[in-house]
């Protein structure tokens, strides 16, 4: 059984596990499957808008994809709810990524 199948078996059992979403939106984006990566980390942060590591990935994988609005307006998103959420840290990684993608 690979990583997806794994995943989603675990999901399966627990469907409201947002690190198990979000290992599997990585997952996705490690075989190069920008899409369904993207609809993985779109839900999740719809299901979980206070998941902060998700904002990151998913504002990478816009960059990949030459999406450099969507990119900024999610690091945004992701540095407000870094900042709900008390994490420095997050919110640093954030505004470093939208930092090198505005400058």
């Amino acid at each position: 059984m690979d990583r997806i199948q794994q995943l989603q078996a675990f999901l399966a059992a627990n469907p409201t596990d947002s690190f198990l979403h979000h290992a599997l939106g990585l997952e996705y984006a490690k075989l190069g499957d920008d899409e369904k990566a993207r609809q993985v980390f779109e839900n999740l942060l719809m299901d979980n808008p206070g998941y902060v590591g998700t904002y990151y990935q998913l504002g990478r994988l816009l960059e990949r994809q030459a999406q450099t609005e969507e990119a900024i307006r999610v690091y945004q998103q992701g540095m407000e709810a870094a900042t709900q959420a008390g994490d420095r840290h997050a919110f640093g990684e954030l505004r470093a990524a939208l930092e090198d993608l505005i400058y």
